[in-house]
């Protein structure tokens, strides 16, 4: 039903145009609804903008190119979806159906105060697997989004799941413990969310450095990669990216990892500065039972993004064994 302030289309597109410039001089454009109309066509899902809302009402946002096995990634804090474009771009060009969403409170979904820990975050996953009626798929996550797989993999199990691959990934739990002798000490997780709740804009300027290992002698630094890195980061919500960081500190996952019954790949630089190798990728491949360890000599953490010309090719040879 239309309100006061709803226009009807009018017949002609000249006639539609003009109407929407000429009570306020201001150009508005149509939305992809009104472009589909204007042509005389039904708005179909594949032509919107994909949001799944969750039980607790959260808008979730992903991304869902291509045809063939599905391959769904979860990213890494504090970044989005668009972390994944290098390895979805690939991989769908090549006959798989890939599917990145944005994590509660990053992104372009819902900024919440709650439910900013791996539990829900695993759970809102599981909501996008039932959503898509996604079966034997393949699941790779990226630092933060590494926790993400397990937890998920441990709460909701593996029926739906084929392989799956860890990529600079937090597991199996990031802070210095007295279990955990060799982590990294709280102290260091106190002052990334000094920098989140303070400059954040300029705290992610500064991360990238390290981040992509930018900061390293000789490093060839790419400006662009820097302040997508940087755009990324203030899409997301300042609550949910201050509490992530316990999220991902914090959170113990061995358990998660000895519930993983798929074929795994851990991948891992060995020059990372965020997640050190050796607390990190050595440890979970010793802990997943018969996975698969690559090093990478010298990279960086955000080695997807940074040198996806060698992750791409050695994904693909995982995903297709």
């Amino acid at each position: 039903m239309l309100n006061q302030k709803t226009v009807a289309i009018p017949v002609t597109r000249r006639d539609f145009l003009s109407g929407l410039t000429a009570s306020s001089g201001a150009i508005l454009l149509p939305t992809p609804t009104m472009a589909f109309m204007l042509k005389g066509e039904a708005p179909s899902m594949q032509s919107l903008a994909k949001t799944l809302v969750v039980k607790d009402g959260t808008h979730i946002y992903y991304k869902d190119w291509g045809n063939g096995q599905p391959v769904v990634f979860s990213h890494g804090w504090p970044l989005s979806a668009d972390a994944w474009d290098s390895q979805m771009l690939y991989l769908a060009q090549r006959g798989y159906r890939v599917i990145a969403h944005d994590r509660r409170s990053h992104g372009r979904s819902g900024q919440t105060w709650d439910g900013n820990e791996m539990d829900t975050y695993a759970d809102d996953l599981s909501e996008l697997f039932e959503k898509l009626s996604l079966h034997n798929a393949i699941m790779i996550g990226h630092s933060t989004g590494g926790g993400e797989v397990a937890r998920y993999i441990n709460r909701h199990g593996s029926k739906r799941v084929a392989k799956a691959v860890l990529i600079s990934a937090v597991p199996p739990i990031m802070v210095k413990s007295d279990k955990n002798p060799g982590g990294l000490p709280i102290k260091v997780f106190d002052g990334i969310r000094a920098g989140v709740a303070g400059d954040r804009s300029q705290f992610y300027m500064d991360l990238s450095l390290p981040f992509f290992g930018y900061n390293r002698p000789g490093a060839k630094v790419s400006e662009g990669i820097r302040k997508n890195f940087w755009y990324q980061g203030m899409q997301g919500g300042v609550k949910g990216h201050y509490d992530c960081v316990k999220a991902f500190s914090e959170t113990d996952f061995t358990g998660d990892l000895q519930r993983i019954d798929v074929p795994t790949l851990v991948m891992h630089g060995d020059d990372d500065q965020i997640v050190p190798f050796p607390d990190a990728g050595a440890l979970t491949a010793t802990i997943v039972k018969g996975a698969q360890l690559k090093v990478y000599p010298g990279f960086p953490h955000g080695m997807p993004i940074s040198h996806a010309d060698h992750i791409n090719p050695d994904l693909l040879t995982f995903l297709r064994a």
